[in-house]
């Protein structure tokens, strides 16, 4: 969520954007480059997820629904949020190479005995070090993965400009991040990003589409988000930024699962 400009008691108060690649260390969140990367610099996609797509999963009141959260929510009370109904959500471990979330052992642990299937991510900073370093700080400091029913696989935040890098070689710091990660977990990273931060930044690069999830952040009370050239359909959905949920104060980020509950479970365990 978004960042905050004080802290006190725990909770986040008011909320700053920084701009592009100018997020200091440890200030990155799953949103907090969106804005900026939907600007006029940016083109995006404008294509709509086809909803009579095989693939493609009309969200409705039978999908499981789920939040992302960093220290910037506080002290959560992850019994509450699972009583609220939320299904799932996705933590923030690390950054870079070292920085980890002085939140995200609490909250990966309580959000296991709550049983709210969990994930964590990592917020890429492709300006600092290799993927492949990035990725073994991530599996070492929360990134790793088990068969346990509440486990997601890891999720790589990429959103925030360009870092500096062509298409090419923003391509290739991904490709090692995933495979570094893939080695180290046996899982596929999913690719947290929007339209326009991936059509600008990556090219539109269709090369993750058969490796990776996507969770798409698109802001809308619209139907269906619009998702990146490259990906046919997404899996996760952060549609709010701006929702509110039992056990957490102040505003938290509302996503959604393209599927069943059945196949949430799937995805953690990684079954058929």
């Amino acid at each position: 969520m978004a960042l905050a400009a004080t802290m006190s008691a725990g909770t986040a108060s008011a909320r700053t954007l920084p701009s592009g690649s100018n997020i200091p260390l440890g200030g990155g969140y799953m949103g907090v480059g969106y804005a900026q990367d939907s600007k006029a610099a940016f083109t995006p996609d404008t294509r709509q997820l086809d909803l009579g797509a095989p693939a493609a999963v009309t969200p409705n009141a039978a999908s499981p629904v789920g939040i992302d959260v960093s220290h910037y929510q506080g002290t959560i009370n992850w019994t509450s949020v699972k009583s609220a109904g939320i299904s799932f959500a996705y933590i923030k471990a690390t950054e870079s190479t070292t920085y980890k979330d002085p939140t995200f052992n609490a909250d990966y642990l309580n959000a296991y005995n709550a049983k709210v299937i969990r994930g964590a991510y990592h917020f890429a900073r492709p300006d600092l070090s290799s993927g492949a370093a990035q990725a073994n700080y991530f599996a070492s400091n929360g990134g790793a993965w088990s068969a346990d029913n509440l486990t997601l696989p890891g999720m790589l935040d990429l959103e925030g400009g360009c870092y500096s890098k062509s298409a090419a070689s923003m391509q290739s710091w991904i490709l090692d991040f995933y495979n570094t990660y893939k080695s180290r977990t046996g899982r596929d990273v999913v690719i947290y990003t929007s339209a326009s931060w991936w059509n600008s930044c990556t090219g539109g690069w269709g090369g993750m589409s058969a490796r990776s999830p996507l969770n798409v952040a698109h802001w809308t009370t619209a139907a269906s988000p619009t998702i990146p050239s490259g990906f046919p359909y997404w899996t996760f959905w952060q549609y709010s930024d701006s929702g509110s949920v039992s056990g957490i104060s102040g505003a938290v980020d509302r996503d959604r699962f393209s599927a069943s509950s059945a196949r949430l479970l799937a995805l953690a365990n990684n079954t058929p």
